[in-house]
């Protein structure tokens, strides 16, 4: 309603109605706008916080017929390029719990599987790892690898192959919590993440004997 001179309303016109239900949708709009560019940025930041995620740290592979732990897997950043060690094993009963890798060539010759060097030379390409080396501590050989990262950095697939990747097989692997170091053997520990090994605890001082009478 309007107020004329005589002092009467007359009903609003249709051109008011307009107006008003304008300025609604374009609230409205600006609502849907604002919640769009929010969401937008929030999915940037998370893929831009996925993207900064680097192979480095713990892995394990699990069998898929039985549901358990295989073997844990440490990867390290050297300036971009990532080392693989194989840091716990899983053995069967019967099984030796920390065999030599007698079959290893090089300098792993011999040396413990618990925190073989396993894969080598892998460097970062974005979400994908090339040029690496992976080697079979059952037999020593060493095959040709490439890697890759999941967008959420939580799955990696790793693929060994000989002379071009199609002939290849994939392996997937799950990443651990960073929690899960402190379920490493120290050895593992001191070799790959020094500054997490554990120190020494300082001796404490021995209580003053009581004065004799």
């Amino acid at each position: 309603m309007k107020r004329v001179s005589s002092g009467t309303f007359e009903p609003l016109g249709p051109t008011f109605r307009v107006m008003q239900m304008r300025i609604f949708g374009s609230r409205s709009q600006l609502i849907v706008a604002t919640m769009a560019a929010l969401a937008a940025f929030s999915l940037a930041v998370n893929a831009a916080g996925a993207a900064d995620r680097t192979v480095a740290g713990l892995w394990q592979k699990i069998d898929d017929n039985t549901g358990k732990p295989i073997a844990w897997f440490l990867f390290v950043d050297h300036n971009g390029v990532f080392e693989g060690a194989i840091a716990k094993a899983f053995p069967k009963p019967g099984e030796a719990t920390n065999p030599l890798c007698t079959q290893c060539p090089d300098d792993r010759h011999n040396a413990p599987i618990l925190g073989l060097s396993f894969i080598r030379g892998m460097e970062r390409q974005g979400q994908s790892y090339q040029n690496g080396k992976i080697i079979d501590p059952r037999d020593g050989k060493i095959y040709n690898a490439i890697m890759t990262l999941s967008p959420d950095g939580q799955t990696l697939t790793v693929r060994g192959y000989l002379g071009i990747p199609l002939l290849g097989m994939d392996e997937i692997w799950h990443r651990l919590p960073d929690t899960a170091v402190h379920d490493l053997d120290q050895t593992v520990v001191a070799k790959y993440l020094p500054a997490a090994a554990k120190r020494p605890e300082p001796a404490k001082p021995r209580p003053a004997a009581a004065p004799v009478r």
